[in-house]
């Protein structure tokens, strides 16, 4: 399956939707949201105490794992976890399913084409379907206790509500009169949904195929998806599905540390690519060089003009307005054929990204640099009709070098010097049995892009554009070593104010 050659209008069609709908889809939200929040006081009145029959055995568990040995490790602690907590409460063992390993299909991690199998394997014997991310920690009495208040014979999709401050580029620009009112969930949390909605979405699964080309944040596809322009539920925010953890009721807390597995990688171990053209040598990377570029221990900039003074690096590749594919694999050539032997990570960035190193190797501390590991944001194209995941680019793209030696030796290579890298990437390690791996760290957009609470329980490592931002002022409250600017605790204990 070939990528659009234009990227810059892939989001048109998406976008131009949504703006056109939007006015309707305001108002239908706004009065589910009316529906909602009525319904939440009845319950308050007469439904709160009355509790509905609920036990492990009635919840199936879905850990959104990833095959990378890693992260498969983390989700099998959480297993482990659940059911040892059911075994401790005497119960039944319920059913904890392991994503990465229910379906080979390159959209698994995408939830919805998994929910045939979901609703043709538990409809009988099961309540709920309850997912959970690899760090999620679950409390089992807490959950039991916050799900027994919902009837489990109606359509339920429950969560921790998260909405946007502003309409956003990541989402299509949906809700634009009022982005607010449109809730999705924080899987960081946890969320829920019940049988009867999950065979009602089945059935609408088998009758029309999904329409949407591109996922991009699957947590606010699958909201809408779900809310189906109001013919379906809106997220019921659930007060007990938390991430930080401060209440004692909480049924779920999510572990917000950066990871770190025995020693950081050390910074002569990670090769930094930066991608520039002639027009932005005296805008953007003076600001690379104010903020980020000090951490790296090696750094190239690569362009279609040799500037002594920056210095950058001309590839002979013309520069391209979209795409950049030539330029990526030329940068991919030379770290294999040049004096690079002893670096295991190669990491290409645009020259709007903002990046820390410092965190960076914290995190590949965690990768076994000889595996074939591809490390980013996950986006996904044609998902629903066999495509394929990628990187997207302009949150950083790590590579280990196994992974560009067998790409490389693979002979699969852009179709045209414009073509959208990353999605020719994720083409040629799809179809070399490589997984995308995805961290939600990295970032295609601006911290304003992203909910309040999203980013709160997050220690991001990237951030991508200067568009309407400070971008050194970004980079200094979100991430600076600390030993580079000891303000920024101070900074960042408004930050829910700030954004």
């Amino acid at each position: 399956m070939r990528p659009p050659a234009r990227r810059g209008r892939r989001l048109a069609l998406p976008a131009l939707l949504s703006l056109l709908t939007c006015s309707l889809a305001f108002a239908l939200v706004s009065k589910d949201v009316k529906k909602e929040v009525k319904q939440s006081k009845n319950l308050e009145k007469s439904g709160i105490s009355e509790k509905n029959d609920i036990d492990l055995k009635g919840i199936a568990f879905v850990i959104q794992s990833q095959s990378n040995s890693f992260h498969a490790k983390k989700a099998e602690q959480l297993k482990q976890s659940i059911l040892k907590q059911a075994a401790d409460l005497t119960q039944e063992v319920p059913r904890v399913l392991l994503l990465h390993q229910l379906a080979q299909q390159e959209g698994a991690w995408t939830i919805l084409p998994l929910l045939p199998h979901f609703s043709v394997t538990y409809s009988r014997n099961s309540s709920w379907i309850f997912f959970c991310e690899e760090e999620t920690r679950i409390q089992i009495p807490q959950l039991l206790e916050a799900l027994r208040r919902y009837d489990p014979s109606k359509e339920w999709f429950l969560g921790k509500a998260l909405h946007d401050e502003e309409s956003t580029i990541i989402h299509h620009y949906a809700f634009s009169e009022n982005p607010t009112v449109f809730k999705y969930p924080d899987f960081a949390a946890g969320w829920a949904l019940s049988i009867p909605l999950v065979n009602k979405l089945t059935k609408r699964l088998k009758s029309e195929s999904l329409k949407s080309d591109f996922t991009i944040d699957l947590k606010h596809e699958i909201a809408l998806y779900i809310w189906d322009r109001g013919d379906g539920p809106p997220l019921t925010p659930v007060p007990e599905f938390c991430t930080d953890g401060v209440d004692s009721s909480c049924a779920t807390t999510f572990h917000s540390f950066l990871p770190l597995c025995g020693n950081p990688v050390k910074k002569k171990d990670i090769f930094v690519a930066v991608k520039t053209c002639k027009k932005f040598h005296g805008d953007r990377i003076p600001i690379v060089k104010q903020t980020w570029a000090g951490q790296a221990g090696h750094i190239e900039y690569y362009s279609d003009y040799a500037d002594s003074s920056i210095p950058t690096v001309d590839l002979g590749i013309p520069n391209t307005e979209r795409g950049h594919c030539g330029k990526t694999f030329a940068i991919l050539e030379r770290f294999l054929s040049h004096s690079y032997d002893n670096i295991a990570w190669l990491v290409i960035v645009d020259d709007d990204t903002l990046i820390s190193i410092s965190r960076l190797q914290h995190l590949l501390s965690c990768y076994d640099a000889s595996e074939p590991v591809f490390l980013g944001e996950r986006y996904g194209y044609g998902l629903g009709t066999g495509g394929y995941s990628y990187v997207t680019g302009g949150g950083g793209m790590v590579f280990s070098r196994e992974a560009i030696r067998r790409l490389l030796a693979s002979k699969c290579r852009c179709y045209s010097n414009d073509a959208p890298d990353d999605m020719v990437l994720g083409m040629c390690f799809s179809g070399l049995g490589i997984p995308v791996t995805h961290s939600p760290l990295f970032h295609q957009a601006r911290p304003v892009d992203y909910p309040k609470d999203y980013l709160s329980h997050q220690v991001p490592i990237s951030f991508h554009k200067h568009w309407n931002i400070d971008p050194v002022k970004v980079y200094f409250t979100w991430l600076a070593p600390s030993e580079e600017d000891r303000a920024r605790q101070e900074t960042r204990k408004g930050f829910k104010e700030e954004l």
